[in-house]
């Protein structure tokens, strides 16, 4: 449904009177990836990794600096305004701050009817009863069209912009970190009620979080971005059991366990994020990476996001194949296992 290849989004550094381009910030700096219909992708990473601007250039509300967006064949990037405001009845967001992305000066039902008006969708008692049913969908009582945005919780107010974004029934929605200022409680609440919107109308998702444990309930696949790059890309449960990129170990390694007691390995990693307007050489994780084998070559050689297992991408050109293929190599008889290794992973040196 959507094919992202070699998105780029670049923020000119200008300098002096005439505002001559001294440099430029590397917010997303060549991402790719695809998400097919009623697929969930998991978009995660730090704070500044380039999530959200990925998921807002996608859509046009920043524009993409180089790449290609395609959704449904149809290339996202060459529409004029008027093509692109009929394509965005199909492509969705729902923002991350429920508070500042509802018009506090709009009932409940007219953001909701707003998208109906535009792409003339319903008018007059029609678009009156879509609003409620609408409402109703998402866990709220139909006499709320008639409240204004101060009147609801976070949770409300989430759910509300969920429902402004169904108004037009599209394909794909953007979720940019949906549930990240609601209490755990209400959380749970939207995150069941997203994947109870998706059995129903066959909705995919962009699901853009921080909070790990909620992208592993969420997600099919998950992509992992560090410093305006995918570094790793699988399916959700081959990430969480075996991650191969030390970066998606180390994130994996901070969720919190709930019980006290569990013995566990945290991986700290040294070092500050290097700035996006000046990035390393070679690997971009190369100055915070604990892999034993990391070597000059690592400051050299820029790592493509090569599939070293199936269906398993990531970006480390010290990588070896996964445990798990090694163990189904020697079964079937194959090659002698790899030279390299990974301690963290608890695999054997040869």
């Amino acid at each position: 449904m959507l094919a992202v290849r070699d998105l780029k989004k670049h923020y000119p550094i200008t300098k002096g009177l005439f505002g001559r381009q001294v440099g430029a910030v590397r917010a997303v700096d060549g991402v790719s990836f695809d998400v097919a219909p009623g697929e969930t992708l998991g978009l995660v990473g730090e704070s500044g990794c380039g999530k959200t601007t990925t998921g807002r250039a996608i859509l046009r509300l920043v524009e993409p600096t180089a790449g290609e967006v395609t959704f449904d064949g149809v290339d996202v990037r060459a529409q004029s305004p008027r093509e692109l405001r009929a394509l965005r009845r199909h492509l969705q967001i729902v923002f991350q701050d429920p508070f500042s992305s509802l018009n506090p000066r709009m009932t409940v039902g007219a953001t909701i009817r707003e998208g109906l008006t535009i792409h003339r969708l319903a008018e007059g008692a029609a678009a009156d009863a879509r609003v409620r049913a609408l409402l109703d969908e998402v866990g709220l009582r139909p006499e709320y069209a008639s409240r204004y945005p101060h009147e609801f919780s976070g949770g409300q107010r989430q759910r509300i912009g969920i429902a402004r974004a169904l108004a037009v029934e599209p394909k794909l929605i953007v979720c940019d970190e949906p549930v990240s200022a609601l209490d755990v409680s209400v959380q749970a609440q939207v995150v069941n009620l997203l994947q109870d919107l998706q059995k129903q109308r066959g909705l995919a998702y962009l699901f853009i979080a921080h909070d790990l444990s909620v992208v592993e309930h969420m997600a099919d696949r998950v992509a992992v971005m560090y410093l305006g790059r995918i570094v790793e890309l699988a399916a959700s449960e081959a990430l969480y059991r075996e991650p191969l990129m030390p970066y998606t170990q180390a994130l994996l390694s901070a969720i919190p366990v709930p019980s006290p007691g569990a013995a566990r390995q945290r991986i700290v990693l040294a070092g500050d994020v290097p700035s996006p307007a000046n990035p390393p050489s070679g690997c971009v994780f190369h100055p915070r990476c604990h892999h034993p084998a990391r070597d000059a070559a690592c400051t050299r050689l820029v790592p493509p996001l090569e599939e070293k297992a199936p269906g398993h991408w990531a970006a480390c050109i010290k990588q070896a194949p996964t445990a798990v293929d090694w163990a189904q190599q020697q079964a079937a008889g194959g090659t002698n296992p790899p030279t390299r290794y990974l301690p963290v992973l608890g695999a054997t040196t040869v």
